[in-house]
């Protein structure tokens, strides 16, 4: 009942996450990691006025203004490839028709290994603040205008200059005539006012907007005072004290001034604007006129409320994320942090903006933040202090925002907690550390064991070869431990460090093997339903081991041999060749030069292959390492069940030495490791039985030498041929091959069955 229980309050979970989800009126929408937006939730849904199943994976691209779609997926798909965060500026089409600018922001989810899990979105309509900034570059357009008007001001007052009779009451009045009727044709809200303060005249327009009766002494440039703003309520009474100050010091100190107020229309409403004051002097410096500009500025006002509200909108948006985020500009000058980052570092904004963070990266990192020519580096890994003392690890994450010129102009910075995954690393490498030199404890063919001169002189010549780069061939009987002298050469290059790609020909279905070497594309046969790796792109930079690869069948060995040459294949079913760089270690236990003879392997690629050989001996070639060998695996093996085995009784170290072992060191090991698990005392034993049965390889061609003489008819013969072949499942050459069996030669046997056109490899699947 539990379970259920459990079952039920996460489902009661889930429907209250996506209650809360679908009530808010943000435009809150999730993806997949392959970019598939799966959900999308009722305010969007309301919105765009189209149920779920119409915007899902990537038909939400027909709601965007076809001007922007291109945009907007190239910048998705960008942003999929690298899991940088998505932030992109694109028109929505909403449910009554109209497109409607949108801000689109979405960041990755990531698991404890790194790797992105979801992504979460959402969407702010900008349409107002796209608006605003059109009015914005309006605004700033009429300020320019507004220094030509100012100019024009310059211009009457040389022509007062011109007069050189200050304080001729006809020549003032000229000179303000000229002025007013200059003011009145200018498209701004323009007036001018005495040295003194004293307003005097505003244009008809200004006078229009002010809602002043056509009488009003301003319209005819008559002095209302300095006090004039008293007498006139124009101004919003929170701004007489800025406007009473700023007009203040121009008085004071003659020069020119700005300031921005609110001012009331004709309908009773107030706007804002922004005023503009200028000096008009005369050629000795005396001040004539205060000329002013006035412009409306509402709409911009609004606009840059409105874009404060959504930068609010967006920091708290930021502050929301999980990421450590921050805005630099590109002089290194530091913006905003978001709430994670500073809670991290135990900052406050003034102190991080003061401050930084650098002095909180770990020392061994400093390098990999470091700023080039260009900025920082797109990415890096580094670990970064914490408030408490500790260090943990961050992946971080620099995105440039150009301007329309190409120039940078600040940067994005993201950084992700990886602390876990950087952990998991580390333990997934102590736990590979361990399993390695566990393997090397376990398997036999990790350590080589014995001082039999025979072995010494394999010892030697791997030690020659292994710092080269030269192609070697391993022969020996089967259970020789071909595949550990492999490994030792490997060891002992260059290109241990790299991986050992171990491959048992023998193993590999016929019309599989290609693939298995060299990989395939996805659609090259059936069931190819992806691209594969092959083992030699997996083995590129280090070691492929080929085990028995005289069983490799003539067209494989062509394309061995190109590898060997060129240094490139090509996966099946591709058409391009991949260049490799692997070092091949071939070995077999079949006589490659009759194999050559007969035909059934090239001779060029014996010659590749035969460049440095190593010959295996068998064990009963090394009888001084049986002891060495017993008393090594009986110690293992001991270990391994938990038994306490304190000596070998002696009968059983005669029975051993006395033995021909044909399974070789295999043999050894499987027979001392069955007796330690039957064995119930402190003494090793084998029982003599297990031997007794077994034949050595000279027993075994005196017993099955009488299969063949020279009255064997061609029939017979054929029938005790494919009985052989059976018996060894279609190998010819070993302690188990056929050619043991019958009692002649490998090259013999393989004559005889090429003369009698016998197919030996429908045995091996048998």
């Amino acid at each position: 009942m539990a379970p259920n229980g459990d079952g039920a309050a996460r489902q009661d979970q889930t429907s209250d996450l996506q209650l809360l989800v679908d009530s808010a009126p943000s435009l809150i929408h999730t993806g997949r990691p392959d970019g598939y937006l799966d959900f999308f939730n009722q305010t969007w849904l309301r919105y765009l006025g189209r149920p779920q199943e119409d915007l899902l994976g990537w038909k939400w691209t027909a709601f965007i203004h076809p001007e922007d779609v291109e945009g907007i997926v190239e910048k998705w798909r960008a942003s999929l490839a690298s899991g940088e965060p998505f932030l992109y500026e694109a028109r929505v089409l909403r449910a009554d028709g109209e497109y409607r600018w949108m801000l689109h922001h979405k960041v990755a989810v990531r698991d404890k290994c790194g790797q992105i899990v979801k992504w979460y979105g959402s969407s702010i309509d900008i349409e107002d603040r796209r608006r605003a900034e059109v009015q914005l570059r309006r605004s700033a357009e009429e300020l320019k205008e507004s220094e030509f008007y100012l100019a024009e001001g310059q211009r009457l007052a040389h022509l007062g200059i011109g007069l050189h009779v200050h304080g001729a009451t006809q020549q003032y009045s000229w000179l303000e005539a000229q002025l007013q009727a200059t003011l009145n044709v200018i498209p701004a809200y323009t007036w001018y006012a005495l040295p003194s303060g004293g307003l005097t005249f505003v244009n008809e327009r200004h006078a229009d907007y002010l809602g002043l009766p056509k009488d009003h002494p301003l319209r005819f440039g008559i002095d209302v005072g300095a006090e004039w703003d008293s007498h006139l309520p124009l101004l919003h009474p929170d701004d007489h004290g800025e406007m009473r100050r700023a007009w203040s010091h121009c008085l004071r100190t003659g020069c020119p001034g700005e300031v921005s107020f609110r001012a009331r229309n004709a309908e009773g409403g107030y706007r804002w604007f922004l005023c503009r004051v200028e000096p008009l002097r005369a050629s000795d410096g005396t001040l004539l006129y205060w000329i002013g500009v006035t412009l409306d500025i509402d709409e911009r006002k609004q606009a840059e409320e409105k874009i404060r509200e959504q930068e609010m909108e967006l920091r708290q948006i930021l502050d929301l994320t999980p990421q450590h985020v921050a805005v630099i500009v590109h002089g290194k000058e530091r913006i905003f942090a978001n709430r994670a980052l500073l809670n991290y570092f135990g900052l406050r904004l003034e102190e991080w903006q003061s401050r930084g963070t650098q002095t909180r990266v770990h020392r061994d990192d400093w390098e990999r933040l470091m700023w080039g020519q260009d900025g920082p580096p797109d990415q890096y890994e580094a670990r970064l202090l914490r408030h408490d003392g500790k260090y943990r690890w961050f992946l971080v994450r620099n995105n440039p925002l150009y301007d329309e010129h190409g120039q940078i102009t600040r940067w994005y910075v993201a950084g992700t907690d990886i602390e876990d995954r950087k952990q998991a690393e580390d333990r997934l490498r102590e736990e590979n550390v361990a399993l390695r030199e566990e393997i090397d404890k376990a398997s036999m063919f990790e350590e080589i064991v014995g001082t039999s001169s025979s072995l010494k002189a394999v010892l030697s010549r791997i030690a020659k070869v292994g710092p080269t780069d030269s192609t070697v061939l391993i022969t020996g009987e089967t259970g020789t431990g071909k595949e550990l002298i492999a490994r030792a050469v490997h060891k002992r290059s260059p290109r241990s460090g790299c991986p050992f790609v171990s491959v048992n020909c023998a193993a590999l279905p016929p019309t599989l093997v290609s693939s298995e070497l060299f990989g395939h594309e996805k659609g090259a046969f059936t069931g190819a339903t992806q691209r594969r790796l092959g083992r030699f792109e997996m083995a590129d930079g280090g070691t492929i081991f080929l085990d028995e690869v005289g069983e490799l069948l003539p067209d494989t060995q062509a394309a061995l041999l190109r590898v060997l040459q060129e240094r490139e294949f090509e996966r099946v079913g591709g058409g391009h060749p991949i260049r490799v760089d692997v070092r091949v270690i071939a070995a077999t236990n079949r006589d490659l030069n009759a194999a050559v003879a007969n035909g059934t392997f090239r001779q060029d690629l014996f010659y590749r292959l035969n460049v440095f050989p190593i010959e295996m001996p068998p064990l009963r070639e090394r009888k001084d390492d049986i002891l060495i060998l017993v008393e090594y695996f009986v110690q293992r093996y001991a270990n391994r069940a938990g038994k306490n085995i304190r000596s070998i009784d002696q009968k059983t170290l005669d029975l051993l030495l006395c033995y021909d072992w044909p399974g070789n060191i295999r043999e050894l090991q499987n027979v001392i490791e069955r007796s330690i698990i039957l064995s119930s005392a402190d003494v090793f034993s084998v029982d003599e039985l297990w031997l007794s049965k077994r034949t050595s390889p000279q027993a075994s061609r005196v017993e099955t030498s009488v299969a063949f003489n020279g009255e064997t008819s061609p029939r017979g013969e054929l029938e005790i041929i494919n009985a052989a072949l059976a018996e060894s499942r279609g190998r010819v050459s070993g302690p188990s091959g056929a050619a043991v069996k019958l009692g002649m030669s490998p090259s013999t046997l393989e004559d005889r069955i090429k003369a009698l056109k016998i197919d030996k490899r429908r045995y091996k699947y048998g």
